[in-house]
Formats: structure tokens, C-alpha cells, sequence
């Protein structure tokens, strides 16, 4: 065999696949269906380990299920659209439609480099108006139905992009991707009432679908719903949850947004409160929940406790949040340990509650959860639909005139102003209705929109007339497996499963949850078990591994470092330790017989139970292990001087979904040239990759010998290796136990009163 260069053989076997469309899917086959998908990556440019890491794991998945006769649908896409975009238009000098076109290109090709099995005719992209088309839609029917409104929201404002950003665009306080300080504002703004959907969204056990336990807690927790009382302390409205504890409150919380602030406020503490609250301003609402430090200033007011009959004061706290009940909580510090904390950091009085008080107060269900808030103050997203004439006022775009299409010709920075606002010919237009003089919404939607769907519209994604095809998404969905990250549990992961209930609602669909299971991949850290970041100086790129060890080492390598869960640093000596692995079995047709050898009774047995092993644990998510059993049956191989064509052909097939390259090529080996005409394949089954996944047979899994722990007196003297044909010959195994030389030690020169055996298991004698 001539030396094992992955560089010689991959990138013709990713251009064979690419051209004879080896992975396309059709929606209309009958063969029972398997839908996989990895997260929407974003248009970074550039591919990284995460990126290697995830999409492998579809990918593989996706290649087992095919060979298993399954219909699958393995697509891919873009999310195109945020303020990345622009940033990157600033700092380079290049519009964001070019910067990101120009970047998804660049990322097809290095998924093709990956080797990835993915059908690019059934995709999207964000930024495309004839998927944002769609966007703007769903919008108009929230309208319609009462679920987007204009309003006023506490939100992370970025004083230096000038706009709203979501919780999980703050990080450490600052933003996300300009790293300005974020402060909290209150904004007039487009929301969506998801807050409707409360109850639908809150996970029930057992759950409607496999997702993993921390996500349906964290969502619960971050829904919040809670059944109380409102209470009147001197006009201050508190709700509770515990209304018998209430005598037991020493003092009243109230959040620094609350509107009773100022009033309260006595004049000598009128800095103290100012000052505590400018500093709050900085913290995300996500902060101040998570927060375990407790900060606080006295308001210098105190109010009556209606059951108690004292004076209690009331203090500003960051702890307590406006979006939560009333803003306004009374804190029963021998009930509550985050009140608990309080007191005893501000020397608050702790007293025994009788948990008997019954006060009058007015029932409520309150939620944690807000609405969402979609506006965003940034050119680079989907257009809000919405025309404002001063004759008609706030005028929703006819869905005839859809797509509003972005304008090119845009200022990204404008100082004071939203970036569309500066467009100055697309902001004036027509109204609708009376025809005069009007002006468009100059606000775009949040990002999070357009990954709340996207994976509908992959089953139809030309469709000019309608979102989807329903037929085809009730045959196609819920998909099978979704795999993403546990950083989206609160949002896309949460927006998503709104937009699933808001479809159904609609008659769009028929089911309440968009995938059957979800599964949190893990995070490859650098070398040096840190984060990986440019700043850092640790980053591994996934192009510079693949010039050196091959596609396939990388995905083997990331697949075999543990559970797919897993938070692990690269290791060098790891991925070499692959790259070997692969030469081994490069080298394996040297011991390829010509001849059908006769496979032993081991040898079936040891392929069999493999091909068993490496099904079940596909079938699992348990890839490591998988690789594992592989790389056990490579070593057995390994120690015999001919290998059967039908070992090194299942062989290959349980390698393929890992290793797709290698094992095209050496497929070729023993079926020898690809049979093609004017360019393509006469029949596509001369693919590995087409053909059908082995089958174990029960009958080799079964041993062949059997254990048996022979007794002398109570005490184990010896373990036999019985064949399993005689094991239920009582005399013959006590024949061979009793010729043991380690049991002859011990009953020589005496007699055995009884025997007593239990089939297959154990044999004792009595002397």
C-alpha cells in the first residue's frame, strides 16, 4: 500500500459526493423519515473547533441513519442577519450584505471540507428577503392576534451601537460584541406577548419530549409562574406567595425602577438612593437574578405591616425585579434566606413568624417571564413591517407588499438615530390606506426571530405562496434530534418552542414541541484548557489540522474524546494518536485475502457483538464508545495474518459515519472502479455511503462457554470453563469439576457426601 496522505484523497471524494449530489433528500419518499440538525451557525467566516465539533455529531448521526434505510434530511443554513455585520462594515470599510455573502461562501466550502453529508438545497439564509419575507408575516399575524404591540420595556441599552440587546448579549455587564459598558433604559419598542404563552411553555412531568432536564428547569425557573395574594402596605401593592408569613415581615423591598421610589425617598437620603441606583443602571436583569452579593439602600419611609400593626421600613434593593409581580416585595427574613441574607447584612430585624396570619389581599397568578422585546435600533435585521401616517396612524404593511426589503444604501453609525432612519427614500413612502404621505418603522427584529423557525421552512424553502407546506411538515416534523447549546436555553431554545405553539395556534401545524429530543454538546477548550481566543493565543484552526492530519483524523479525534456533553481541551498527542489509528487501518487490505476464508466461531462472535456495540451506541449519542468497540475489533484484526473481505467490508461500514473518506476510498479497493457514465454514477450504491448499515445476527452473540465456580465445603476452589452444550449434563460437569487438580487438593483421601449444582452457574460439594 502506498502511504496514507488524507490531503490526496479527500478533497476528491468531497468533490465526487458534491457533484453526483450523493446526500440530496427527497421530502416525498415514503421510507420511514430521520431529521437532524445542528444549531444555525452565524456568518463568522470562519469555521472553528465548535463548529467541527457539533456538526460532526449530526453529521454522523445522519450518515448511520442512512445506511440504516432511513429517508434522511440533514440540511443547513445561515444566520445572516446582527450586529456583528455591522460592526465589521465599520471597522473594515465593507457593506454587511457583502461582508456576509461573501462569509457564507467561504463557510460552504469549509463544510465541505469537514466531509459533511448536507442536503444545500433544502437551506436559508437570514438575510435572503424571500426568507425574511416570512418573518415580517409571523409578524403581522402577532399583530392580528393581539400578540405585538408597541410599549415601554426596561431593557440592556449599548449607549455605543445605540440599541437593544437580549440577556445573552451581555456579558459581564458590557456588550457582547463592542464590549461598552450596558446600562438599563427604558425603551418604547416593538414586544411579542409571549408572556400568553406562559403556561403552554412551563414543562410538565413527564415532559412532552426528550430535551435535557437543565433546560426544562431553567426555562420553568425563568418562567416563574407563581399563585398568590396582592397585599396593601400603606399603598405600596406586594405580592406573595406566602401570605401567612406576612406578620413575620420586618421590612419592604422594592426595585430601583419602581415608580414609589421618589415619592419615598426622604430628602436626607436622596443621594444615597440616586447614586445606589445609577449603579444598578449597568447591571442585566439576568445579573441581578444570579447575583449572591446583597446591596441595598434605605429609602428613610417607613409603612404599617397590616397584620402586625408596626412600622416597618422600606429599603431599594437590587435583588427585587420590576418585571416580577409588582415590583415590591415584603421580606419575611425567618422565611426567606435571600431575605435572611439581607437582614443580617444590613442589621434587620429577624422575627419568628406565626405562619398563621390570614390578611385580606386580592388572588393573582404572576410570571418571571416578560414579554419579548424584538426591536432592535441596528440596520442589519429584518424590517418591522409598519408604515405611521398622520392621518391613520400605526399602519401594518399589506401582506401583498411583502417583503419590505432592506436598503442598501445606508449610514451603519448614525449618531442618535437608528442606521434605517438615514435612508431617507425607503423611510418615506405611501400609507396604505389613504394613500398621503408616510413614514416606515425604522427599527429592525431582534435576531432570535429568525432562528425561531428557520427549521420549518428548510422542508419548503422556495415556497414564494405560503410559509410552509403544511403536508410536508406534519410528514417531516417533529424532527428526531436537534443538537445545540446549553447557553440558548432561556433564548432561542425558549423563542423557538413560543413560535412552535403560536404555528399551532395558527392551524399550521399539528404537534406542540418542534423536536422529539434536544441534546447540549459540549465545549472544546484550547490546549491549555482555557477558553479558545485569539487574545488568548490558543485557538487550534480546524484548516491548519486538516492540511496536517486529514478531515477524518479531526472528526474521529473530536468524537472519541467522551460523552458528547463533554468540556475538554485539545490535546495534540490525542489527535496523533488517531492519526495512527487511521494509518492501521490504511494498511489493513495488506492481510485481505483473495479467497473467502472461513471465519472461526471467535471470529463472528467478535464481529458480531461490534456491530451490535457500534449500533447501539449511534443510536445512544454514545460516539466514543462506539469508536471504542472499533478500535478493540482493529486490534483483534491486527493479530491475524489474513482478514476475510466480509470482516474489512463491515469493518469500513462501521467506520464510515466517523470516517467518511478513508472508507470511500479503501471501499474502492475490494469493489473496485466507480462505475460512472458522461460524469456520473451508473448506480450510486458503488458509494460506501449508500450502502445498507450491518446487521448482528442474535445467534453469534451468544457464548459459547460458560463459568462455572465449583464449591468444596461452602469456599470457591476453582472456576471452570464449561461448553455450553453440556453445562445441563449434571454428571458429566461433576466429572469435570471433580478432576480439577485445585478441588482434588481438598477432598483427597475423603468422601463427598452431597452435590449440590445449580445449572450453569455453580457446583458444590459437601465432604
Amino acid at each position: 500500500m502506498k502511504k496514507y496522505i488524507p490531503s490526496q484523497i479527500e478533497s476528491k471524494w468531497q468533490k465526487e459526493w458534491r457533484e453526483n449530489q450523493l446526500y440530496l433528500s427527497d421530502l416525498s419518499d415514503d421510507k420511514l423519515k430521520y431529521y437532524v440538525l445542528v444549531e444555525l451557525p452565524y456568518t463568522s467566516g470562519d469555521l472553528h473547533m465548535g463548529h467541527w465539533f457539533t456538526f460532526t455529531m449530526g453529521d454522523v448521526l445522519a450518515r448511520f441513519k442512512r445506511g440504516q434505510g432511513f429517508n434522511v434530511l440533514f440540511p443547513n443554513g445561515f444566520d445572516a442577519f446582527g450586529l456583528p455585520a455591522e460592526n465589521a462594515a465599520i471597522k473594515r470599510g465593507i457593506h454587511p450584505r457583502d461582508w456576509t455573502y461573501k462569509n457564507m461562501e467561504r463557510m460552504k466550502d469549509q463544510f465541505d471540507t469537514m466531509g459533511t453529508a448536507i442536503d444545500w438545497t433544502k437551506t436559508m439564509m437570514a438575510c435572503d428577503p424571500k426568507y425574511y419575507k416570512w418573518n415580517q408575516w409571523i409578524f403581522l399575524k402577532m399583530l392580528e392576534k393581539g400578540l405585538a404591540y408597541r410599549g415601554k420595556l426596561l431593557s440592556n441599552w449599548c449607549p455605543k451601537d445605540q440599541t437593544v440587546l437580549a440577556n445573552e448579549n451581555v456579558e459581564d455587564g458590557k456588550c457582547w460584541r463592542c464590549g461598552a459598558k450596558v446600562v438599563q433604559k427604558e425603551i418604547d419598542q416593538w414586544l411579542f406577548k409571549i408572556i400568553d404563552y406562559a403556561d403552554q411553555l412551563i414543562w410538565q412531568e413527564p415532559p412532552q419530549a426528550a430535551w435535557p432536564k437543565p433546560l426544562r428547569v431553567g426555562q420553568n425557573d425563568w418562567i416563574g409562574r407563581s399563585e398568590g395574594l396582592i397585599l396593601d402596605f400603606d399603598g405600596i401593592k406586594v405580592f406573595t406567595t406566602k401570605p401567612e408569613t406576612t406578620d413575620g415581615a420586618t421590612f419592604l423591598v422594592l426595585a430601583p425602577e419602581h415608580p414609589l421610589v421618589g415619592k419615598l425617598t426622604a430628602n436626607k437620603q436622596k443621594d444615597d438612593v440616586e447614586s445606589y441606583i445609577s449603579r444598578i443602571k449597568s447591571k442585566s436583569e439576568l445579573e441581578r437574578k444570579e447575583n449572591k452579593e446583597k446591596t441595598g439602600v434605605f429609602t428613610g419611609s417607613n409603612v404599617l405591616n397590616p397584620v402586625s400593626g408596626k412600622k416597618i421600613p422600606v429599603w431599594v434593593a437590587d435583588y427585587v425585579l420590576m418585571g416580577y409581580g409588582t415590583g415590591a416585595i415584603m421580606a419575611v427574613p425567618y422565611a426567606d434566606e435571600r431575605d435572611r441574607q439581607f437582614a443580617k447584612e444590613f442589621k434587620l430585624p429577624i422575627i419568628k413568624t406565626s405562619f398563621k396570619a390570614r390578611p385580606a389581599g386580592q388572588k393573582q397568578t404572576q410570571y418571571h417571564l416578560h414579554d419579548w422585546s424584538i426591536s432592535r435600533q441596528r440596520y442589519w435585521g429584518t424590517p418591522i413591517p409598519i408604515i405611521y401616517c398622520d392621518n391613520c396612524g400605526t399602519v401594518p404593511v399589506p401582506e401583498e407588499d411583502l417583503p419590505v426589503e432592506l436598503p442598501y444604501k445606508v449610514d451603519y453609525a448614525p449618531q442618535g438615530k437608528a442606521p434605517l432612519a438615514t435612508a431617507e427614500d425607503w423611510v418615506n413612502t405611501q400609507c396604505p390606506k389613504c394613500k398621503g404621505k408616510a413614514k416606515r418603522e425604522v427599527e429592525t427584529m431582534d435576531t432570535f426571530v429568525d432562528s425561531a423557525w428557520y427549521f420549518f421552512r428548510y422542508l419548503d424553502p422556495e415556497n414564494d405562496k405560503e410559509i410552509f407546506d403544511k403536508k410536508v411538515v406534519d410528514a417531516w416534523m417533529p424532527l428526531e434530534i436537534y443538537i445545540g447549546g446549553p447557553e440558548h436555553t432561556l433564548g432561542h431554545a425558549l423563542y423557538s418552542r413560543f413560535f412552535t405553539k403560536f404555528f399551532k395556534q395558527l392551524g399550521l401545524i399539528d404537534f406542540d414541541e418542534y423536536a422529539q429530543k434536544r441534546i447540549h454538546h459540549g465545549t472544546i477548550l484550547g490546549p491549555d484548557g482555557a477558553r479558545m481566543s485569539k487574545s488568548r493565543g490558543n485557538v487550534v484552526n480546524p484548516d491548519d489540522q486538516v492540511k496536517k492530519y486529514g478531515a477524518d483524523s479531526i472528526r474521529l479525534y473530536l468524537m472519541f474524546l467522551g460523552p458528547f456533553d463533554i468540556v475538554t481541551p485539545w490535546s495534540p498527542e490525542g489527535i496523533n494518536g488517531i492519526y495512527r489509528f487511521l494509518q492501521r487501518i490504511w494498511n489493513l487490505p495488506e492481510k485481505l485475502t483473495i479467497n473467502d476464508e472461513r471465519l472461526t466461531m471467535n471470529d463472528l462472535q467478535i464481529m458480531h457483538k461490534t456491530i451490535k456495540k457500534v449500533t447501539e451506541d449511534l443510536d445512544s449519542v454514545k460516539f466514543n464508545t462506539a469508536i471504542a468497540g472499533l478500535m478493540e475489533w482493529l486490534n483483534y484484526l491486527s493479530k491475524k495474518e489474513k482478514i476475510s473481505e466480509e470482516e474489512y467490508k463491515t469493518f469500513l461500514l462501521l467506520l464510515s459515519p466517523f470516517a467518511p473518506h478513508i472508507t470511500e476510498e479503501l471501499w474502492q479497493l475490494i469493489n473496485g472502479k466507480w462505475k460512472m457514465e458522461n460524469g456520473k454514477w451508473k448506480d450510486k450504491k458503488f458509494s460506501i455511503h449508500k450502502h445498507s448499515w450491518p446487521q448482528f445476527d442474535n445467534k453469534f452473540l451468544e457464548e459459547e462457554e460458560v463459568f462455572i465456580a465449583v464449591q468444596v465445603n461452602g469456599k470457591v476452589r476453582d472456576s471452570l470453563l464449561i461448553q455450553k452444550d453440556i453445562v445441563s449434563n449434571k454428571e458429566t460437569v461433576e466429572k469435570i469439576a471433580l478432576e480439577s487438580p485445585k478441588v482434588q487438593k481438598f477432598i483427597e483421601g475423603k468422601s463427598v457426601k452431597k452435590t449440590v449444582y445449580v445449572q450453569g452457574r455453580i457446583i458444590s460439594f459437601v465432604i
